[in-house]
């Protein structure tokens, strides 16, 4: 059988606020009738407004949910309710599925194996080539293009950028998107960032170094290794085909599932899931994508552990990920993961920028920190009294204060050049608890 979820696990599904309060208040034992867990299998019936109740099932090993009410939010209210009984034991063990169960679990082994029969035909035929190379010279044009308005930019100067940079990096950015270089057209999209620094124009013309860095990188690709060429092209917004992904050689290890953060940007969903390799150290980021009210995937779920080979995609400093094969269902974690010292993250971080200079976010896992205060500012501090600042976002990290109750912690983060973002922390039982 499976081992229990903790109810921060269970809740850390929802796909919103609201899902999780509405999944309290069908959690309670009296709602649900015909109950039962068999191994991975879950399921249960949920009384409704109608004479009818809900039919609601999980599969564990994914997690993957049915439920037979109307709600478009996956994992439903009905869902989590179940998995919030279960996590509490108020679920008992049953010898056989309900025959509503069985069918579902039935539909999603033949649908897996109808997959694996896929991934085992031979890959389809070379693309276009010459819809691709039409696309390089359109890229190189529009590119060329934007050394010359970065040239002009700096020629004139930066004062009157707040005056007129929005509509300007509006434009460019339209610009760039018809030149098929969307990867550096979002990065006009998001430069009024800058003006939040009282040192802006240091900070706008970094960003622009940056961007006429990479501009000059894909003008001479020919030049540089293949990883490295390889980042210059993801950057810029040329996309991997996710069969080109899982063909290169997969790293199998145990991965802990460290942190999970959802966002929303430009009516497009978007969940960013971590993990951790127990045997290498190695971090990866596994992102989906769904327009909204549609599921994001939550095969992946928070404070688990499994085995699994990961395939990361090419570049010189490889983070992003997918999971490419699964042995075994995923089980809980009972231990934070191992990570680094605070003295040791500028280092780490340093080589990563050697890799990767347009590197802007490094999920990393921070051991026996302390949090304290510089001036006005909070920081993870470590042994030797060396702190690092905590982002501006994470405003005051009360419930990380909480939780380390004044003693060293291990803290999952996102580093920024504007300071460390806090994910997860693991509490004095080992429970990992959501930032």
């Amino acid at each position: 059988m499976t081992e229990r979820w903790s109810r921060d696990q269970v809740l850390a599904l929802a796909p919103d606020a609201a899902s999780q309060k509405a999944a309290g208040g069908v959690s309670a034992p009296r709602k649900w009738s015909a109950m039962g867990v068999n191994g991975s299998a879950l399921w249960g019936e949920c009384a409704g407004s109608g004479s009818k109740p809900y039919q609601a099932c999980v599969d564990l090993s994914e997690p993957a949910y049915r439920c037979s009410c109307p709600s478009r939010k996956f994992p439903c209210k009905h869902a989590l309710g179940l998995l919030l009984l279960w996590s509490a034991d108020g679920v008992p063990p049953a010898a056989e599925l309900a025959p509503w169960a069985a069918e579902w679990f039935a539909q999603r082994a033949a649908k897996a194996e109808k997959a694996a029969e896929k991934k085992a035909e031979p890959a389809a035929g070379k693309p276009d080539e010459g819809r691709a190379r039409q696309r390089e010279e359109r890229v190189t044009a529009g590119l060329a293009e934007l050394e010359r308005w970065l040239s002009d930019q700096v020629a004139s100067g930066l004062s009157d950028a707040r005056q007129t940079g929005l509509a300007e990096w509006s434009d460019l950015a339209k610009r760039l998107v018809d030149a098929q270089a969307p990867g550096l057209a979002g990065t006009f999209s998001g430069l009024t960032r800058v003006f939040r620094d009282e040192n802006w124009p240091g900070r706008l013309l970094g960003e622009y170094a940056m961007v006429h860095l990479l501009a000059v990188a894909h003008r001479r690709a020919a030049e540089l290794p293949g990883d490295l060429r390889e980042t210059v092209r993801q950057r810029v917004g040329y996309q991997v085909a996710r069969e080109t992904v899982l063909a290169l050689p997969p790293i199998r290890d145990e991965w802990q599932v460290i942190a999970l953060r959802d966002e929303e940007r430009d009516r497009l969903l978007s969940r960013r899931v971590w993990l951790h390799g127990r045997a290498t150290g190695r971090v990866a980021l596994v992102l989906s994508f769904a327009p909204p009210g549609q599921p994001l995937d939550a095969s992946l779920v928070l404070g688990t552990r499994v085995d699994a080979d990961v395939s990361y995609y090419p570049g010189a400093a490889p983070l992003r990920a997918l999971i490419a094969d699964r042995y075994g269902a995923a089980v809980p974690a009972r231990a934070p993961a191992s990570g680094v010292a605070v003295e040791g993250v500028p280092q780490l971080v340093a080589d990563v920028l050697t890799r990767d200079p347009w590197t802007e976010s490094w999920p990393l896992v921070i051991t026996g920190a302390r949090v304290g205060r510089d001036g006005k500012e909070w920081c993870l501090v470590g042994d030797s009294g060396q702190g690092l600042r905590l982002h501006p976002s994470a405003g005051d990290p009360w419930k990380l204060v909480a939780v380390s109750g004044g003693r060293p912690v291990t803290a999952a983060v996102e580093w920024t050049p504007d300071g460390l973002r806090p994910l997860t922390t693991w509490d004095e039982n080992d429970e990992v608890v959501v930032l």
